[in-house]
């Protein structure tokens, strides 16, 4: 990739300055699903404009046991118009694990093609599983949950590290008609709990331990505890199979968001142009084994552990690296150059998403080679997906604009529900706006229809009357030469109702002083987001 104006007089771009666009490199045509901006474009029309038959071609991909017999598509986001929901392929029937495995097994004879690679704590530690291994460990693990009494609509919650076996015993529960919940590995014994009773699990599946590092972590301990406070607070509860699929949303007190399997997958199978190991596993994964890049795939890591990076950038070949991946958090356009320059060699796309455990995979994406980009946006919206911004009252914003990032539509990996909570998937998702689904996340859309998320709408500011992100702050923040990172929160003030506390960090071999504080930070401040000045 190559920056359309001259890249060795890099500033972040401000209000009066032009937004400098990053175009793909050559090498990342030649395997791509989506060769350039105009077939993505293409593309889109038809998802948007004729979505059942769009959906129903990505179907065809799949074998299905029983076809839908109804609509490709029935939904209601209108809290006025009565209850909430998104049905796709009703009446269809298949098995996933069937199409995962069996079908590249048996039909396609990729027995013996690698399915799966796998690298543990320590560099010694590593396998590299085929198609048939796979399916043959995964019926030995379906065969076990059977014989401890799972079947079809029981629920499985798996506390397991990053091993094999964490792969095995989703795609058994897939292939017997469980539905698993995936626990993080570092939740305590009583966050562990709560998620067990939330679902109301039938099983546990976890690990006698794992190591971090040199810390040995006691996950059979922890899980012990877990189900003795199960224990203490069981109340037998009479309920209907689940046929979607739990995930907890990242909050204080975790939701169970409903998902449908199989129309998640029809969502993911055209997403299968960048490796995500989010969305395989359905949980959150750090790799500093930059072997694995040169052996396999593209990783992605958090925006919070990039600088953690400069020094083992050095000592690895990058050479082979094609795609970088940020998710998370909105990551400034600081990082992004920093990521793109250092990390890329000024040859990689950096591929920001924007998406969420509700949406089931990214909603505003670039497409690697197709997509020309700019440091901070999340770009265009996903094949299927319609965004709107609206302003506090609801009314939709055209052209440059900035407010509440909603959908207009769904599509087949969105969220089915909160398990057991119909009034708070309604209050949390729709209420706001009737007809949208609300992301809770700010946005502005530039001229060019770029997305840029700005942040959490709880971290939304309003001082003076003008509605601030932390995010916009803090990426101002990091504008100035002499700032590496930026944090900032709100204070109660009597005249402005809020005023802002900014946390900085200056860059090595930098002095704070006066002029800092008082001249420039003020200045920088006033440019881009006048209110905060």
């Amino acid at each position: 990739m190559s920056p359309v104006s001259d890249s060795t007089n890099r500033v972040i771009p401000g209000p009066q300055e032009p937004e400098k666009t990053y175009h793909p490199s050559d090498g990342l045509f030649t395997d791509a699903h989506v060769p350039d901006f105009d077939a993505y474009l293409a593309i889109y029309k038809k998802s948007t404009e004729e979505p059942e038959e769009f959906w129903a071609d990505v179907a065809q991909e799949f074998y299905w046991k029983k076809p839908p017999s109804g609509q490709m598509l029935q939904y209601n986001f209108d809290v006025n118009k009565g209850n909430i929901y998104i049905k796709f392929m009703e009446g269809a029937k298949t098995n996933i694990c069937y199409n995962v495995l069996d079908r590249n097994v048996h039909e396609r004879n990729l027995g013996e093609k690698v399915a799966y690679y796998w690298e543990g704590n320590s560099p010694n530690h590593h396998q590299t599983i085929t198609y048939n291994q796979l399916l043959r460990n995964v019926c030995r693990c379906a065969n076990a949950l059977k014989l401890l009494g799972v079947k079809n609509g029981d629920r499985v919650a798996i506390y397991l590290p990053m091993i094999p076996e964490l792969v095995y015993t989703m795609l058994a529960c897939a292939r017997i008609g469980a539905v698993h919940s995936i626990v993080f590995a570092g939740f305590s014994s009583e966050s562990l709990c709560e998620r067990i009773m939330d679902a109301q699990c039938n099983i546990l599946v976890t690990a006698d331990g794992v190591y971090r590092g040199d810390k040995l972590i006691n996950l059979k301990k922890i899980a012990s505890e877990a189900l003795e406070r199960c224990k203490e607070r069981y109340v037998p509860v009479c309920c209907s199979p689940l046929s979607e699929e739990p995930l907890f949303t990242s909050t204080s007190h975790p939701s169970i968001i409903l998902h449908n399997l199989k129309k998640k997958k029809i969502a993911a199978i055209i997403k299968n142009y960048l490796v995500s190991i989010c969305h395989v596993l359905q949980t959150w994964m750090f790799f500093v084994c930059f072997q694995i890049l040169y052996k396999y795939c593209t990783a992605v890591w958090k925006t919070s552990y990039l600088s953690n990076l400069v020094s083992v950038c050095f000592r690895y070949d990058l050479s082979s690296l094609r795609v970088l991946g940020t998710v998370g958090e909105p990551i400034n356009p600081e990082a992004w150059l920093w990521y793109y320059d250092v990390v890329g060699q000024q040859r990689c796309p950096v591929i920001d998403t924007f998406w969420q455990t509700e949406t089931g995979g990214h909603v505003l994406t670039p497409l690697p080679a197709a997509t020309p980009l700019k440091p901070g946006s999340a770009t265009c919206p996903f094949f299927g997906v319609q965004p709107a911004i609206l302003n506090e009252h609801g009314e939709e914003l055209e052209g440059e604009a900035e407010g509440y990032l909603v959908f207009r539509k769904p599509w087949p990996g969105i969220m089915r529900g909160v398990y057991g909570n119909q009034e708070r998937f309604e209050s949390t998702y729709f209420r706001k706006f009737p007809g949208f689904y609300v992301t809770g996340d700010g946005c502005r859309r530039d001229k060019d229809g770029y997305y840029w998320i700005t942040g959490r709408i709880d971290d939304m500011l309003n001082v003076s009357g003008h509605l601030l992100s932390t995010a916009e702050v803090e990426a101002a923040l990091t504008e100035h030469p002499s700032v590496a990172e930026a944090a900032v929160v709100s204070r109660p003030h009597a005249v402005k109702g809020e005023c802002l506390y900014c946390f900085v960090t200056l860059k090595d071999h930098k002095e704070f002083n006066q002029k800092i504080q008082s001249e420039s930070i003020p200045f920088l401040l006033t440019q881009r987001c006048e209110a905060a000045a």
